[in-house]
């Protein structure tokens, strides 16, 4: 059966006054949801720049943590994570667009009273377990790593200016790092109706470490950084401590937050039409 750890951590950096960033998690209750429904982690980082980035992090989240909850037993995780992104986008757009001259206390994590009709975006990048898989969907710049035999490999793609760039030929890696328009999103949940995810699923394995993580982390500390700290780090909980002093000895530019799962044991499955099978 599929066996895990992890450890979530989020601060606000150094120069921000409030965090805009927002982490959940969905844990299976029994032996039979690991088997039905599985785990969820999702972390949110809202667009700045745009009023109430924080709302809409924690509306992303919490749509995408109510939505998985309600998930039919055996629900294919390929299929309803791009559905609950849908979700969520539609979430967000729906508060930043209603109608104006009302207000709405719900969503502002300190209490405040936030005045309807306030344009809001945010990134998401939300992995889901089961079995001996992890299914992993994202829209913006929020990544994912997975970490095997002490080697990195990112499973996201960044959905910025400067990345399309990189694809099409026009700025190197190392040129993109350092450009003006390497935090400028060419998608977002919230800004329009419908957004496209990316959905990727990868077979896990014991000892595996995902990472998901802001550009906080990601934008100010390299990979290469980020790998050393991951395995070097015995505990999750050590190894989220020092991914945020890094990114704050960085600088802390922006709001750092990190969701670290490490794979304890796997349960391998088949498919047969569609149906999974316990392999033997």
């Amino acid at each position: 059966m599929l066996d895990l750890e992890f450890a979530e951590l989020s601060d606000p950096g150094k120069t921000r006054d409030h965090n805009e960033d927002f982490l959940g998690h969905v844990i299976p209750s029994s032996p039979a949801q690991v088997q039905s429904q599985g785990w969820l982690f999702a972390l949110a980082d809202g667009v700045g720049g745009q009023e109430r980035g924080e709302v809409a992090s924690r509306v992303a989240v919490e749509t995408m943590m109510a939505g998985f909850r309600k998930i039919p037993k055996g629900v294919m995780h390929v299929s309803l994570l791009p559905k609950l992104v849908q979700d969520a986008n539609q979430a967000v757009y729906d508060k930043g667009n209603t109608s104006s001259g009302t207000l709405d206390k719900y969503a502002d994590p300190g209490g405040a009273v936030v005045a309807s009709g306030t344009r809001m975006a945010t990134t998401i990048v939300a992995c889901a377990l089961r079995f001996d898989s992890a299914v992993v969907s994202n829209a913006g710049d929020s990544r994912c790593y997975l970490f095997r035999n002490g080697t990195a490999s990112q499973l996201t793609r960044d959905h910025t200016m400067v990345d399309e760039q990189v694809r099409l030929g026009i700025l190197t890696k190392a040129q993109a790092a350092v450009g003006a328009n390497r935090h400028l999103l060419t998608r977002s949940l919230g800004n329009e109706l419908f957004v496209a995810a990316d959905t990727i699923t990868v077979n896990i394995m014991a000892g595996d470490i995902l990472l998901l993580c802001s550009d906080g982390l990601h934008g100010y500390v390299s990979d290469a950084v980020i790998q050393r700290i991951v395995t070097s780090n015995t505990a999750l909980n050590q190894a989220a401590t020092a991914l945020v002093a890094a990114a704050n000895a960085a600088g802390g530019y922006d709001n750092i937050s990190v969701q670290l799962i490490r794979i304890r044991e796997v349960e391998r499955m088949g498919l047969y039409r569609g149906r999974p099978y316990r392999l033997l």
